[in-house]
């Protein structure tokens, strides 16, 4: 049930985002490494927006919005993060391969074949290990492509419920995964 102080917040919310989404995304990726990067702390500026709303008005919300977002670059920056399977390389003969290219590749020999194999039983594994809400905005937003809106849409969950979730799922997958890149390096 919504009350009028709810709605008044929502509406907030919402207009700021329209107002400023992509010139705050702009600003954000134009600071870190990556696109995911710029996702995230873009998702985390308006969970604290939204969190701030509720208890406090703001005054200036576009120099509010640009200060929490060049204080959470900085964050980003300070704490150390775990690797991008983007990140995770190696040079043969032919000069560099990433890690993920080599799990999509066309490749047809029995290594890679062995390789691929053991990836996804090895994904599927620290996916059944998730629970049942994590495990499936993980499956739905990337092995299915799907937004977080859409996903929102059909479930009814807040968006900022399933970033969290997700968020959640990668951290447990990065961990449950790190053995194979390992494993892969030494051969």
């Amino acid at each position: 049930m919504s009350t009028p102080m709810t709605k008044q917040r929502d509406k907030t919310i919402t207009e700021a985002m329209a107002d400023y989404g992509k010139r705050l995304f702009r600003f954000i990726r134009g600071r870190v490494a990556t696109q995911a990067d710029a996702e995230d702390i873009l998702q985390e500026v308006w969970y604290q927006f939204s969190k701030v709303i509720d208890t406090e008005p703001i005054e200036q919300v576009s120099g509010w919005l640009f200060r929490v977002a060049r204080n959470k670059v900085t964050d980003n920056y300070r704490k150390k993060k775990p690797d991008l399977l983007e990140d995770y390389a190696y040079e043969d003969e032919d000069g560099d391969h990433f890690f993920k290219e080599i799990l999509l590749a066309d490749d047809p020999s029995p290594e890679m074949e062995n390789l691929k194999e053991l990836f996804w039983e090895a994904l599927m594994t620290a996916l059944d290990e998730l629970p049942e809400a994590q495990r499936q905005v993980f499956i739905w937003n990337e092995l299915e492509a799907q937004t977080f809106q859409e996903i929102s849409d059909r479930t009814g969950e807040n968006i900022k419920t399933l970033i969290s979730r997700k968020r959640y799922a990668v951290q447990h997958l990065r961990k449950e995964l790190q053995w194979l890149y390992l494993e892969f390096l030494a051969s």
